[in-house]
Protein backbone atom coordinates (compact mmCIF):
# COMPACT_ATOMS: atom_id res chain seq x y z
CA UNK A 1 0.00 0.00 0.00
CA UNK A 2 1.22 3.48 -0.78
CA UNK A 3 2.50 5.58 2.08
CA UNK A 4 1.12 9.02 2.91
CA UNK A 5 3.89 10.90 4.68
CA UNK A 6 2.77 11.95 8.15
CA UNK A 7 -0.44 9.91 7.98
CA UNK A 8 -1.87 7.82 10.82
CA UNK A 9 -0.92 4.25 9.89
CA UNK A 10 -3.68 1.74 10.69
CA UNK A 11 -3.44 -2.04 11.07
CA UNK A 12 -6.80 -3.82 10.70
CA UNK A 13 -7.04 -7.19 12.48
CA UNK A 14 -10.18 -9.23 11.75
CA UNK A 15 -10.73 -12.83 10.67
CA UNK A 16 -13.43 -11.78 8.17
CA UNK A 17 -12.06 -10.79 4.77
CA UNK A 18 -15.31 -8.92 4.06
CA UNK A 19 -14.95 -6.83 7.23
CA UNK A 20 -11.29 -6.10 6.51
CA UNK A 21 -12.27 -4.92 3.04
CA UNK A 22 -15.19 -2.80 4.32
CA UNK A 23 -13.07 -1.00 6.94
CA UNK A 24 -10.28 -0.51 4.41
CA UNK A 25 -12.75 1.08 1.98
CA UNK A 26 -14.14 3.34 4.71
CA UNK A 27 -10.64 4.59 5.56
CA UNK A 28 -9.28 4.82 2.03
CA UNK A 29 -9.15 8.37 0.79
CA UNK A 30 -9.52 9.93 4.23
CA UNK A 31 -6.96 12.74 4.60
CA UNK A 32 -4.22 11.86 7.06
CA UNK A 33 -5.16 8.16 7.40
CA UNK A 34 -3.41 5.25 5.72
CA UNK A 35 -4.25 1.55 5.97
CA UNK A 36 -0.78 0.15 6.66
CA UNK A 37 -1.85 -3.49 6.46
CA UNK A 38 -4.56 -5.99 7.33
CA UNK A 39 -4.25 -9.25 9.27
CA UNK A 40 -6.56 -12.24 9.57
CA UNK A 41 -5.63 -13.00 13.18
CA UNK A 42 -3.37 -11.79 16.02
CA UNK A 43 -0.47 -14.02 15.03
CA UNK A 44 -0.31 -12.49 11.56
CA UNK A 45 -0.67 -9.05 13.16
CA UNK A 46 2.15 -9.70 15.64
CA UNK A 47 4.45 -10.76 12.81
CA UNK A 48 3.63 -7.58 10.90
CA UNK A 49 4.20 -5.37 13.97
CA UNK A 50 7.72 -6.80 14.32
CA UNK A 51 8.58 -5.19 10.98
CA UNK A 52 6.48 -2.02 11.15
CA UNK A 53 4.64 -0.54 14.13
CA UNK A 54 1.24 0.98 13.34
CA UNK A 55 -0.05 4.15 14.95
CA UNK A 56 -3.47 2.58 15.57
CA UNK A 57 -4.81 -0.99 15.55
CA UNK A 58 -8.45 -1.74 14.71
CA UNK A 59 -9.08 -5.07 16.44
CA UNK A 60 -11.88 -7.64 16.32
CA UNK A 61 -12.66 -9.60 19.49
CA UNK A 62 -13.78 -13.04 18.30
CA UNK A 63 -11.04 -14.61 16.18
CA UNK A 64 -9.47 -18.06 15.78
CA UNK A 65 -6.15 -19.12 17.35
CA UNK A 66 -6.13 -16.12 19.74
CA UNK A 67 -9.05 -13.93 20.74
CA UNK A 68 -8.74 -10.18 20.44
CA UNK A 69 -8.98 -9.53 24.17
CA UNK A 70 -5.95 -11.73 24.86
CA UNK A 71 -4.04 -10.00 22.08
CA UNK A 72 -5.02 -6.60 23.46
CA UNK A 73 -3.67 -7.47 26.90
CA UNK A 74 -0.41 -8.67 25.37
CA UNK A 75 -0.05 -5.43 23.40
CA UNK A 76 -0.67 -3.28 26.47
CA UNK A 77 1.79 -5.28 28.57
CA UNK A 78 4.58 -5.55 26.01
CA UNK A 79 4.33 -2.71 23.49
CA UNK A 80 1.42 -0.29 24.08
CA UNK A 81 -0.24 0.81 20.85
CA UNK A 82 -3.59 2.64 20.65
CA UNK A 83 -6.26 0.03 19.96
CA UNK A 84 -9.82 0.56 18.75
CA UNK A 85 -11.93 -2.55 19.32
CA UNK A 86 -14.40 -3.10 16.48
CA UNK A 87 -17.20 -5.41 17.62
CA UNK A 88 -20.65 -6.49 16.50
CA UNK A 89 -21.69 -5.75 20.10
CA UNK A 90 -24.27 -8.41 20.71
CA UNK A 91 -25.56 -8.42 24.29
CA UNK A 92 -22.85 -10.92 25.20
CA UNK A 93 -20.20 -9.08 23.20
CA UNK A 94 -20.94 -5.76 24.89
CA UNK A 95 -19.67 -7.21 28.19
CA UNK A 96 -16.51 -8.16 26.34
CA UNK A 97 -16.29 -4.62 25.02
CA UNK A 98 -16.35 -3.31 28.59
CA UNK A 99 -13.53 -5.72 29.41
CA UNK A 100 -11.59 -4.37 26.41
CA UNK A 101 -11.83 -0.79 27.67
CA UNK A 102 -10.69 -1.91 31.10
CA UNK A 103 -7.76 -3.72 29.45
CA UNK A 104 -6.58 -0.55 27.73
CA UNK A 105 -8.54 -0.16 24.48
CA UNK A 106 -8.98 3.49 23.57
CA UNK A 107 -12.45 3.01 22.12
CA UNK A 108 -15.05 0.41 21.16
CA UNK A 109 -17.04 0.94 17.97
CA UNK A 110 -19.79 -0.96 16.19
CA UNK A 111 -18.58 -3.14 13.36
CA UNK A 112 -19.67 -1.63 10.02
CA UNK A 113 -21.91 -3.76 7.89
CA UNK A 114 -23.43 -3.46 4.45
CA UNK A 115 -26.45 -1.19 4.68
CA UNK A 116 -28.01 2.00 3.47
CA UNK A 117 -25.97 4.90 2.16
CA UNK A 118 -26.73 6.87 5.33
CA UNK A 119 -25.49 4.00 7.52
CA UNK A 120 -22.26 3.74 5.56
CA UNK A 121 -21.70 7.51 5.77
CA UNK A 122 -22.21 7.40 9.53
CA UNK A 123 -19.91 4.37 9.78
CA UNK A 124 -17.19 6.23 7.90
CA UNK A 125 -17.41 9.17 10.30
CA UNK A 126 -17.44 6.82 13.32
CA UNK A 127 -14.41 4.78 12.22
CA UNK A 128 -12.35 7.77 11.07
CA UNK A 129 -13.09 9.75 14.23
CA UNK A 130 -12.14 6.75 16.38
CA UNK A 131 -8.84 6.35 14.51
CA UNK A 132 -7.95 10.03 14.85
CA UNK A 133 -8.82 10.05 18.54
CA UNK A 134 -6.82 6.88 19.19
CA UNK A 135 -3.78 8.37 17.46
CA UNK A 136 -3.80 11.19 20.02
CA UNK A 137 -4.39 9.00 23.09
CA UNK A 138 -1.76 9.31 25.82
CA UNK A 139 -0.63 5.71 26.13
CA UNK A 140 3.09 6.42 25.87
CA UNK A 141 5.42 9.27 25.08
CA UNK A 142 5.69 9.33 21.32
CA UNK A 143 4.89 11.88 18.62
CA UNK A 144 1.43 11.52 17.18
CA UNK A 145 -0.14 13.03 14.12
CA UNK A 146 -3.42 14.91 14.31
CA UNK A 147 -4.40 15.86 10.78
CA UNK A 148 -7.51 17.91 10.31
CA UNK A 149 -10.70 15.91 9.92
CA UNK A 150 -12.03 15.47 6.42
CA UNK A 151 -14.51 18.13 5.42
CA UNK A 152 -18.08 16.82 5.72
CA UNK A 153 -21.37 18.37 6.78
CA UNK A 154 -21.59 18.61 10.59
CA UNK A 155 -24.98 19.37 12.09
CA UNK A 156 -25.33 21.35 15.30
CA UNK A 157 -27.90 21.15 18.08
CA UNK A 158 -30.34 23.33 16.09
CA UNK A 159 -31.65 20.15 14.44
CA UNK A 160 -32.86 18.89 17.84
CA UNK A 161 -33.99 22.08 19.65
CA UNK A 162 -33.64 25.85 19.25
CA UNK A 163 -31.02 27.92 21.09
CA UNK A 164 -31.94 28.98 24.65
CA UNK A 165 -33.84 32.24 24.94
CA UNK A 166 -32.33 35.44 26.25
CA UNK A 167 -34.71 35.51 29.24
CA UNK A 168 -32.98 32.58 30.96
CA UNK A 169 -34.22 29.13 31.86
CA UNK A 170 -35.46 29.57 35.42
CA UNK A 171 -34.55 31.07 38.75
CA UNK A 172 -32.03 29.25 40.94
CA UNK A 173 -33.61 26.73 43.31
CA UNK A 174 -32.23 24.32 45.91
CA UNK A 175 -32.14 21.44 43.41
CA UNK A 176 -29.06 20.93 41.25
CA UNK A 177 -28.56 18.78 38.19
CA UNK A 178 -25.11 17.80 36.89
CA UNK A 179 -24.60 17.32 33.14
CA UNK A 180 -21.44 15.52 32.02
CA UNK A 181 -20.14 14.99 28.49
CA UNK A 182 -17.21 12.74 27.58
CA UNK A 183 -15.77 10.78 24.67
CA UNK A 184 -12.41 9.06 24.12
CA UNK A 185 -10.98 7.97 27.48
CA UNK A 186 -14.22 8.88 29.22
CA UNK A 187 -15.27 5.44 30.41
CA UNK A 188 -12.52 5.08 33.01
CA UNK A 189 -12.55 8.81 33.80
CA UNK A 190 -16.28 8.70 34.50
CA UNK A 191 -15.78 5.68 36.74
CA UNK A 192 -13.29 7.64 38.81
CA UNK A 193 -15.67 10.58 39.22
CA UNK A 194 -18.81 8.56 39.93
CA UNK A 195 -17.09 6.20 42.37
CA UNK A 196 -16.16 9.23 44.47
CA UNK A 197 -19.75 10.53 44.72
CA UNK A 198 -21.82 9.73 47.83
CA UNK A 199 -25.39 8.45 47.63
CA UNK A 200 -26.57 11.97 48.53
CA UNK A 201 -24.98 13.52 45.42
CA UNK A 202 -27.15 15.62 43.10
CA UNK A 203 -28.73 13.95 40.09
CA UNK A 204 -26.36 13.40 37.17
CA UNK A 205 -27.05 12.99 33.45
CA UNK A 206 -24.24 11.75 31.21
CA UNK A 207 -23.52 11.59 27.50
CA UNK A 208 -20.57 9.31 26.84
CA UNK A 209 -19.93 8.64 23.15
CA UNK A 210 -20.53 4.92 23.00
CA UNK A 211 -22.11 2.41 20.59
CA UNK A 212 -25.65 1.09 20.80
CA UNK A 213 -26.28 -1.72 23.35
CA UNK A 214 -22.95 -1.05 25.05
CA UNK A 215 -24.19 1.67 27.39
CA UNK A 216 -26.46 -0.71 29.32
CA UNK A 217 -23.50 -2.92 30.21
CA UNK A 218 -21.38 0.11 31.04
CA UNK A 219 -24.10 1.45 33.35
CA UNK A 220 -24.53 -1.90 35.13
CA UNK A 221 -20.79 -2.15 35.71
CA UNK A 222 -20.65 1.36 37.19
CA UNK A 223 -23.73 0.66 39.31
CA UNK A 224 -21.92 -2.28 40.91
CA UNK A 225 -18.97 -0.03 41.81
CA UNK A 226 -20.64 3.18 42.95
CA UNK A 227 -22.69 4.37 45.92
CA UNK A 228 -24.93 6.29 43.52
CA UNK A 229 -27.41 4.39 41.36
CA UNK A 230 -26.24 4.22 37.74
CA UNK A 231 -28.56 3.17 34.92
CA UNK A 232 -28.96 3.50 31.18
CA UNK A 233 -31.56 6.20 30.65
CA UNK A 234 -35.01 5.39 29.32
CA UNK A 235 -37.45 7.98 28.05
CA UNK A 236 -39.16 9.77 30.95
CA UNK A 237 -36.71 8.73 33.68
CA UNK A 238 -36.71 11.19 36.59
CA UNK A 239 -33.43 12.86 37.56
CA UNK A 240 -33.06 12.26 41.30
CA UNK A 241 -30.38 12.85 43.94
CA UNK A 242 -28.13 9.81 44.07
CA UNK A 243 -29.04 8.70 40.53
CA UNK A 244 -26.90 8.81 37.38
CA UNK A 245 -28.58 8.45 33.98
CA UNK A 246 -26.39 7.53 31.00
CA UNK A 247 -27.64 8.26 27.47
CA UNK A 248 -28.17 5.05 25.50
CA UNK A 249 -25.89 4.54 22.52
CA UNK A 250 -27.29 5.80 19.20
CA UNK A 251 -30.01 7.90 20.93
CA UNK A 252 -29.95 11.56 21.89
CA UNK A 253 -30.79 12.47 25.50
CA UNK A 254 -32.32 15.81 26.50
CA UNK A 255 -32.94 17.22 29.95
CA UNK A 256 -36.54 18.32 30.48
CA UNK A 257 -38.45 19.91 33.36
CA UNK A 258 -42.06 19.66 34.56
CA UNK A 259 -42.56 22.02 37.48
CA UNK A 260 -39.75 21.24 39.92
CA UNK A 261 -39.17 17.77 38.43
CA UNK A 262 -36.33 17.11 36.03
CA UNK A 263 -36.57 14.15 33.69
CA UNK A 264 -34.90 12.99 30.48
CA UNK A 265 -36.23 12.60 26.98
CA UNK A 266 -34.54 9.90 24.90
CA UNK A 267 -35.15 10.25 21.19
CA UNK A 268 -33.87 9.54 17.70
CA UNK A 269 -32.42 12.22 15.45
CA UNK A 270 -29.57 12.96 13.07
CA UNK A 271 -25.94 13.00 14.11
CA UNK A 272 -25.18 16.26 15.91
CA UNK A 273 -21.55 17.39 15.95
CA UNK A 274 -21.04 14.01 14.27
CA UNK A 275 -22.36 12.11 17.28
CA UNK A 276 -25.52 10.42 18.54
CA UNK A 277 -25.87 10.87 21.47
CA UNK A 278 -24.42 14.36 21.33
CA UNK A 279 -23.09 16.30 24.29
CA UNK A 280 -24.18 19.55 22.63
CA UNK A 281 -27.79 18.35 22.56
CA UNK A 282 -27.73 17.50 26.28
CA UNK A 283 -25.99 20.74 27.24
CA UNK A 284 -28.33 22.91 25.17
CA UNK A 285 -31.37 21.23 26.74
CA UNK A 286 -29.88 21.91 30.18
CA UNK A 287 -29.42 25.56 29.27
CA UNK A 288 -33.09 25.64 28.28
CA UNK A 289 -34.65 24.06 31.34
CA UNK A 290 -32.12 24.16 34.19
CA UNK A 291 -30.16 27.38 33.71
CA UNK A 292 -28.56 28.45 37.00
CA UNK A 293 -29.49 25.14 38.61
CA UNK A 294 -27.14 23.20 36.34
CA UNK A 295 -23.49 22.21 36.53
CA UNK A 296 -21.92 21.38 33.17
CA UNK A 297 -18.74 19.31 32.98
CA UNK A 298 -16.88 18.52 29.77
CA UNK A 299 -14.30 15.75 29.96
CA UNK A 300 -11.69 13.94 27.89
CA UNK A 301 -12.51 13.37 24.24
CA UNK A 302 -11.67 14.04 20.61
CA UNK A 303 -13.31 16.82 18.62
CA UNK A 304 -15.54 19.67 19.71
CA UNK A 305 -18.85 18.10 20.74
CA UNK A 306 -20.12 19.83 23.87
CA UNK A 307 -18.08 23.03 23.60
CA UNK A 308 -20.81 25.27 22.18
CA UNK A 309 -23.42 23.68 24.43
CA UNK A 310 -21.28 24.34 27.49
CA UNK A 311 -21.04 28.00 26.45
CA UNK A 312 -24.84 28.15 26.21
CA UNK A 313 -25.08 26.69 29.73
CA UNK A 314 -22.62 29.29 31.01
CA UNK A 315 -24.56 32.09 29.35
CA UNK A 316 -27.70 30.90 31.19
CA UNK A 317 -25.92 31.08 34.55
CA UNK A 318 -24.73 27.48 35.01
CA UNK A 319 -21.40 26.61 36.60
CA UNK A 320 -19.26 25.13 33.81
CA UNK A 321 -16.12 23.05 34.24
CA UNK A 322 -13.58 21.65 31.78
CA UNK A 323 -11.20 18.81 32.63
CA UNK A 324 -7.58 19.96 32.48
CA UNK A 325 -5.09 18.87 29.84
CA UNK A 326 -2.82 16.91 32.16
CA UNK A 327 -5.55 14.49 33.29
CA UNK A 328 -7.22 14.04 29.86
CA UNK A 329 -6.59 11.00 27.67
CA UNK A 330 -7.38 13.22 24.67
CA UNK A 331 -7.47 16.98 25.27
CA UNK A 332 -9.88 17.83 22.47
CA UNK A 333 -13.39 18.61 23.71
CA UNK A 334 -12.23 20.42 26.89
CA UNK A 335 -9.64 22.38 24.92
CA UNK A 336 -12.26 23.62 22.48
CA UNK A 337 -14.58 24.60 25.34
CA UNK A 338 -11.77 26.53 27.04
CA UNK A 339 -10.91 28.30 23.77
CA UNK A 340 -14.56 29.35 23.40
CA UNK A 341 -14.58 30.79 26.91
CA UNK A 342 -17.23 28.24 27.91
CA UNK A 343 -15.50 26.96 31.06
CA UNK A 344 -15.87 28.85 34.33
CA UNK A 345 -13.25 26.54 35.84
CA UNK A 346 -10.56 24.18 34.54
CA UNK A 347 -9.92 21.29 36.93
CA UNK A 348 -8.07 17.96 37.12
CA UNK A 349 -10.05 14.74 36.97
CA UNK A 350 -9.41 14.00 40.64
CA UNK A 351 -11.08 17.23 41.75
CA UNK A 352 -14.38 16.93 39.86
CA UNK A 353 -16.33 14.83 42.36
CA UNK A 354 -15.34 17.10 45.24
CA UNK A 355 -16.36 20.18 43.25
CA UNK A 356 -19.78 18.65 42.52
CA UNK A 357 -20.30 18.14 46.24
CA UNK A 358 -18.91 21.55 47.18
CA UNK A 359 -21.25 23.52 44.93
CA UNK A 360 -24.43 21.49 45.33
CA UNK A 361 -25.90 24.06 47.75
CA UNK A 362 -24.46 27.32 46.35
Amino acid sequence: MTSDKGAIRVLIVDDSAAVRQTITELLTGEPGIEVMATASDPFVAASRIQHEVPDVIILDIEMPRMDGLTFLRKIMAQRPIPVVVCSSLTEEGSETGADALAAGAVDVITKPRVGTRQFLLESRAMVCDAVRAAAQARLRQRPVHSPAAAARPKLNADVMLPPPGAAGAMARTTERVVCIGASTGGTESLREVLEALPASAPGVVVVQHMPERFTATFARRLDSLCEVEVKEATDGDTVLPGRVLIAPGNRHMLLRRSGARYYVEVKDGPLVSRHRPSVNVLFRSAAHCAGKNAIGIIMTGMGDDGASGLLEMKNEGALTIAQDEESCIVFGMPKKAIELGAATKVMPLGGLAGEIQRVRHW
